[in-house]
């Protein structure tokens, strides 16, 4: 066989699917605008491409990162690699869209805005995907995914700490509004994490209930179904009504905070929202546990109270927090429009920014909305994973 043979019969090597589309993304990106500047906070913006954003030497590293970006990604390379290199190119995206910032904002210029553009945002998502598909590739275990959520935490933290996005127009915003941000901060965790722990301490049990009486299920499960189909903003506007009322009428009631408008009836909205997964998580978890087990439970001679603290609830339990779970992220959400009805959180600044159509506003109330329900996301499957039977540890 002669070498033109060879070379003939070799195989081309095969290209990863995903890596394609990535790598498209990453070339719309790359025609889009990196960076938007505004003389004012509330002007209209004027795009600035890569090369204009940025100084000769940064581009130069950005062109690069993206081009050896892309071609891993295309390539059929180990899911370690594409996940380091993913993680390299997000870390100079991140670093170089603050550098355009300074670069673009005219000195002792305190009115001037600079965000990123459209092709940030989908060089972004597009090398953000790629460290997704990698991270599934490896399937690392739950410890480790913690990990690497915390270490991102730490680096964006370290990013912030270091000033290098000061310029940027959403840190401009927050400055003139720290306070207010991490009172509202609070206000959310509260409103999310609050209204789940008080559907968890109601649902579970309503859930053993339903398991236990059958004729009971059908009846609590289409209520809340229905429930579930009411918008949001319509049924907090349903709750200001009798909520006002029992403020009026109930001694005590305005004392400890319940009225119309406010914290009040954003709760017990998002409480009736949260009950259907856990209530139906919690009867098919109970639905699911082996029979081998409740029988050798009976052959033992446990009691109804043992077999249910003992058995059944520990071999359900990984059912109820992917009930939990799917709440939690729903909530975190959903906590947003309460402040429509007074009730705080991080949608004050985005209700805020869409009547000033100032756009940096409405991301200093969702990044951080967003930022809370992926590490929630991340860290409640970690943990459903670890107490799943035969997950790994």
């Amino acid at each position: 066989m002669t070498l033109a043979s060879t070379a003939t019969a070799r195989p081309i090597p095969a290209l990863d699917k995903l890596g394609i589309l990535i790598a498209l993304i990453v070339a719309a990106g790359a025609a889009l605008p990196f960076s938007v500047f505004r003389p004012t906070r509330i002007a209209a913006g004027e795009g600035r491409m890569l090369t204009e954003a940025l100084a000769v030497l940064p581009a130069g590293v950005m062109i690069a990162a993206i081009v050896i970006g892309s071609l891993v990604a295309v390539g059929r390379f180990a899911p370690l690699v594409k996940l380091a290199v993913s993680f390299v190119v997000l870390a100079i995206l991140f670093v170089l869209v603050g550098q355009s910032a300074t670069y673009l904002t005219p000195p002792d210029n305190t009115f001037a805005r600079v965000s990123p553009g459209a092709g940030f945002w989908l060089l972004t998502f597009a090398f953000a995907l790629m460290v997704t598909d990698a991270l599934a590739r490896l399937r690392f275990r739950p410890w480790a995914r913690i990990g690497i959520l915390a270490a991102v935490t730490v680096a964006i933290g370290l990013l912030l700490w270091s000033g290098v996005w000061n310029d940027l127009s959403i840190l401009k915003e927050y400055a003139n509004r720290a306070a207010a941000f991490w009172n509202e901060g609070r206000t959310h965790l509260l409103l999310a994490f609050g209204s789940v722990a008080a559907a968890t301490i109601a649902g579970v049990p309503l859930g053993i209930l339903c398991h236990r009486v059958r004729p009971l299920r059908a009846g609590v499960l289409n209520v809340l179904n229905i429930i579930q189909t009411i918008p949001s903003i319509a049924l907090f506007g349903l709750l200001i009504a009798p909520l006002a009322w029992v403020a009026a009428n109930v001694p005590g009631a305005s004392a400890i905070g319940i009225s119309g408008i406010g914290i009040a009836p954003a709760m017990v909205a998002l409480f009736a929202y949260s009950l259907l997964p856990i209530v139906a998580n919690t009867v098919v978890g109970l639905e699911n546990v082996p029979e081998a087990a409740e029988d050798a439970a009976r052959g033992m001679g446990m009691t109804n109270r043992q077999r249910l603290m003992g058995v059944e609830l520990p071999l359900a339990f990984p059912v109820i927090l992917t009930g939990i779970r799917i709440v939690l992220v729903q909530n975190i959400g959903m906590a947003t429009i309460a402040a429509l009805i007074g009730g705080g959180g991080f949608g004050v600044f985005v209700f805020q920014g869409v009547g000033q159509t100032a756009m940096d506003l409405v991301l200093l109330g969702a990044v951080p909305t967003v930022a809370l329900a992926f590490a929630a996301a991340v860290v409640l499957d970690a943990f459903v994973e670890m107490v799943s039977v035969g997950g790994r540890t």
